[in-house]
């Protein structure tokens, strides 16, 4: 593989699975008023349904700026709070742990921690680097297990996805992390492996336009990608515009969080190494 694709891609797989260092001081009190300033805005505005919650939540960040690497830095790993920039997968995740906290009634921010650690980590568990659901395909059985999200892919027309993922291990030159602990790399391996022991699916580009109509506003879809060793390359969360299908998502383009312009269909059909989509449920906090 060329180096400056192998470059390319090792830039996009960071930018959404390298989350969970710790911010500054002065980051995390910034990140603590953007929290209590969201809270008092949408309080009152509970809404009826989770995924109208995360639609809410999700158009409250609009042109909150895109950042890639905002998580990367200490070798320790530390549950990282980052409400002032985001990557597509720390944009889904904060919004998606905002949205619980504020629907089960309980919105301070230790809640909000508890929450994101959960959805950001094996088992709510941190216990090191590997801990970490790098792989957003891993990060699915994983919070589809937790009862915070539930894979409905093939339910709304999808069909079986040939996944293969080792790109971390592979490359581990590319991870500031694996490069100063190559010990930790079998770990990851055992990751990887256990993700290509696994079946997904997926609805082709193709076929979305037919299925739309499983797809609802507040469902989080996954961008499922043709480059090897990889699975996911970038995250959103559906919304319905005008009758269009489209999704809110930190954009790279854009370089900020935005509604796209086109739909989920159109945005598909213009990336070369996109193979089509999967659709997550939001399942309510008990």
């Amino acid at each position: 593989m060329d180096i400056k694709i192998v470059i390319v891609i090792a830039g996009l797989l960071l930018a959404f699975t390298l989350h969970g260092q710790t911010s500054s001081s002065s980051g995390m009190c910034e990140d603590k008023q953007i929290f209590d300033s969201f809270i008092n805005k949408n309080l009152g505005k509970k809404q009826n349904s989770l995924n109208s919650q995360l639609i809410q939540t999700a158009t409250y960040f609009l042109d909150t700026p895109y950042v890639a690497y905002t998580l990367e830095g200490n070798d320790e790993e530390k549950l990282a709070i980052n409400l002032h920039a985001f990557d597509c997968m720390t944009f889904v995740e904060n919004c998606l742990a905002l949205s619980r906290t504020i629907h089960a009634g309980k919105p301070d921010f230790n809640t909000f921690e508890k929450e994101l650690q959960t959805i950001r980590y094996r088992n709510g568990v941190i216990d090191g680097y590997t801990s970490r659901l790098h792989y957003t395909s891993d990060w699915i059985v994983d919070n589809n297990k937790k009862g915070i999200i539930e894979d409905r892919t093939q339910a709304s027309g999808g069909i079986v996805l040939p996944l293969h993922v080792d790109f971390m291990s592979t490359h581990p030159q590319s991870y500031p992390y694996l490069s100063k602990h190559p010990e930790d790399i079998e770990k990851i391996k055992q990751v990887e492996d256990s993700i290509n022991n696994r079946t997904y699916y997926y609805i082709p580009k193709e076929k979305i336009k037919d299925c739309e109509k499983y797809i609802k506003s507040g469902d989080i879809i996954c961008f499922v990608t043709s480059i090897a060793g990889l699975d996911i390359s970038h995250l959103g969360i559906a919304y319905r515009k005008n009758n269009m299908l489209t999704f809110i998502h930190a954009s790279t383009k854009a370089q900020k969080v935005i509604v796209n312009p086109v739909s989920i269909a159109e945005y598909c059909k213009n990336i070369k190494n996109n193979k089509g989509i999967m659709v997550l449920k939001l399942r309510v906090k008990n």
